[in-house]
């Protein structure tokens, strides 16, 4: 989950990030925000996959910052 957290404030901005967790809804997740899938039990990389998907977050930065690659 802390990966998680760092990815999207490298990603999105500390600001802006949290609002894209809570309020983008993606068909992906069962029409769920990220934080509502994660709460759900969606693991948390698939989150943040559907997330960088919707985003048009570009491949190469799908793993954050810093973050090891798979």
């Amino acid at each position: 989950m802390s990966e998680f957290r760092t990815a999207v404030s490298a990603e999105f901005g500390e600001g802006y990030g949290p609002i894209v967790v809570r309020d983008v809804v993606m068909t992906e997740l069962g029409s769920r925000s990220a934080e509502q899938a994660i709460e759900a039990g969606v693991p948390v990389a698939d989150a943040w996959e559907a997330l960088c998907r919707e985003m048009d977050v570009p491949p190469e930065r799908w793993h954050g910052r810093g973050l090891p690659k798979k």
